[in-house]
């Protein structure tokens, strides 16, 4: 047990210390989705309409959260991404060979992921004030959690993507028509209120929904035009920490029955 915490640890440690010196990496998790929220945000303020309900939103403070969402999704593909890098490089195969159990090789990865995704996504959460989200400490403290458990889950499903792939371009397509069309769907691009039927079935089978719609209801406690329609918070966090749990176990499963990159 101590061996497999220490090798889990040093996996954490190792992942961020490699994002910290690549600041390519840093710029574009944090850039492009800032850049994403200033472009639509200005581009769709004036034909946004948002969700009835009591008060009224602007475009740039709706798509704030997803902006937030969007960082732990970007950090999450970033993070699992290197898994190809380290099998071409001989690490994957010298951790794999270790005696660890694999399980310290997935929970090592998907921590350090995750661990970068929440530093991020809370550097850009205190500038919430900024765009009208009223942060206090009870609020603020709850969106971490919530973005911890989001961070957690998306790792996780990246981590599954990427074991199983052998080159970056397989990767990189798999994200494209997968892990954005869940960022898309979640509500954090668009309200489910007045989305044709058919989109919100989508929507409500989308997992990154319930996660998006937890958010919501902490950094909006009074409710409102922002948490119109959404499901309710109790329930959001319930199927947020599931899906986080589900992606995990789905992780483990693979790490431990199918060799890395097989079958790509």
């Amino acid at each position: 047990m101590r061996r497999a915490l220490l090798a889990t640890g040093a996996l954490v440690w190792r992942e961020v210390v490699r994002f910290v010196r690549d600041r390519n990496r840093v710029v574009g998790a944090l850039l492009q989705p800032i850049l994403f929220w200033g472009l639509f945000g200005a581009g769709l303020r004036a034909s946004f309409r948002p969700p009835l309900g009591e008060g009224s939103i602007n475009y740039a403070e709706y798509f704030f959260p997803g902006t937030v969402v969007l960082i732990l999704l970007f950090t999450a593909i970033f993070s699992t991404i290197s898994l190809i890098e380290d099998r071409r490089e001989g690490f994957l195969q010298g951790v794999l060979v270790a005696p660890i159990p694999r399980s310290s090789l997935v929970l090592g990865k998907v921590l350090g992921g995750t661990a970068l995704a929440l530093g991020q996504g809370t550097l850009v959460l205190l500038c919430a004030p900024f765009v009208g989200v009223r942060l206090t400490p009870a609020s603020f403290a709850l969106s971490v959690m919530v973005l911890l458990v989001v961070g957690f889950g998306l790792t996780a499903l990246s981590f599954c993507v990427a074991w199983m792939m052998d080159s970056t371009q397989g990767f990189h397509a798999v994200m494209t028509v997968l892990l954005m069309p869940l960022w898309l769907l979640s509500g954090a691009f668009f309200p489910a209120a007045g989305a044709p039927s058919w989109l919100r079935l989508l929507m409500n089978a989308d997992p990154l929904t319930y996660g998006m719609a937890a958010l919501r209801h902490v950094l909006y406690p009074g409710g409102g035009a922002p948490t119109v329609g959404l499901p309710g918070a109790g329930p959001a966090l319930a199927a947020t920490i599931l899906f986080g749990a589900v992606a995990f176990m789905a992780a483990l499963l693979l790490a431990r029955r199918r060799p890395a990159g097989a079958g790509a």
